[in-house]
């Protein structure tokens, strides 16, 4: 691990799942936190307003409410403070509605990753650390999905615009000897996790006597992935600067290294689990089966995600390991407090 010159990070999306969650570890780790967040509607805007009353509580950190989409704000924001980490999880999030809503992801995943890019390029950041996704892998059928293979194949807008991310992040480490990590996200779940997500439509249908909807007849596999293991590997990706590979060649060229100061890392728990495994564990942890609508796959959506972290391990010393049984049961936990 490399010393930063200052532990002052810029978080965007920190209102959000991963942000809130990665926002918490950094302060009480010591760290000086900025969190930026335009608090859209595209889930229910309380729960980020709850997450970020959790923070503003701490001292080290301080909250501006922008888009990063915004390119006069966010240039004002990189000329008004200095950071030595940047770590963007801002984005819109979502396969199916990416299909609704396809502008959003280029509003939001492109020019707003240009903005941030372009900041810590004038600004002199130390290292820009932001979320891809395991989506990328799209048509693949290599299984697990691994950094070394070809990613050229995304199956929805918004996999697209992560691939999009890892492409715009090399020319910035090419060209101007930016530092770069894309951290490819595999199905994170837990304690004040994203309404749209499947943990928590599912929980809160079945405390409804609400049948859930079931795509793939539930014989879809995830590589379902624990908060808390997600912003461990996210915490040591940062101080894990990126030199260039000396050894890469043009003549068989590696998808996850470069000869620019760039990586790409798989973080995933590299345990699939069935839907229907899942949706067992859920019905066990609240004491009440489930009234399933069995679905074809929707447009967009993949049969199974599952990581190979070895690069991940190798780079950090971390594997994620989190078991779905404790993971649940914690998020139940969580879920019958916040909603009493």
């Amino acid at each position: 691990m490399k010393d930063l010159s200052s532990r002052h990070a810029l978080v965007t999306g920190a209102a959000g799942f991963i942000g809130f969650s990665l926002c918490r570890r950094l302060l009480e780790e010591g760290w000086k936190v900025v969190g930026v967040d335009n608090l859209n509607d595209y889930y229910d805007p309380n729960l980020k307003q709850n997450r970020l009353e959790i923070l503003k509580k701490e001292s080290g950190f301080e909250f501006r409410r922008m888009d990063i989409a915004d390119r006069e704000g966010m240039k004002a924001l990189f000329e008004e403070l200095s950071f030595s980490v940047v770590v963007n999880l801002a984005a819109q999030a979502g396969v199916r509605y990416s299909l609704v809503n396809p502008l959003a992801y280029v509003d939001s995943n492109l020019v707003g990753f240009a903005n941030l890019l372009e900041g810590c390029r004038h600004s002199g950041v130390e290292h820009l650390v932001y979320a891809s996704s395991s989506s990328v892998y799209g048509a693949n059928t290599s299984y697990p999905f691994s950094v070394h293979d070809n990613v050229d194949h995304p199956v929805s807008l918004y996999a697209a615009t992560k691939k999009a991310n890892e492409l715009m992040a090399h020319t910035y480490s090419h060209l101007y000897g930016l530092p770069t990590t894309g951290l490819r996200f595999f199905t994170v779940y837990g304690p004040w996790g994203r309404p749209d997500m499947a943990l928590f439509k599912f929980t809160k249908a079945i405390l409804a006597g609400e049948a859930i909807d079931v795509y793939g007849e539930g014989n879809m596999q995830r590589d379902f992935t624990y908060i808390d293991d997600i912003v461990e590997g996210v915490v040591r990706v940062m101080q894990k600067i990126p030199e260039g590979n000396p050894e890469w060649s043009g003549d068989d060229p590696d998808p996850s290294s470069s000869r620019a100061p760039w990586r790409v890392y798989n973080i995933g728990n590299n345990h699939p689990v069935e839907l229907m495994r899942f949706i067992e564990v859920i019905e066990e942890a609240l004491g009440r089966p489930a009234e399933k609508n069995l679905l074809p796959m929707q447009p967009g959506d993949v049969r199974a995600t599952a990581a190979d972290v070895e690069a991940l391990g190798e780079a950090v010393g971390f594997h994620p390991s989190t078991p779905i049984e404790e993971g649940i049961r914690r998020f139940i936990d969580w879920y019958r407090e916040y909603y009493s």
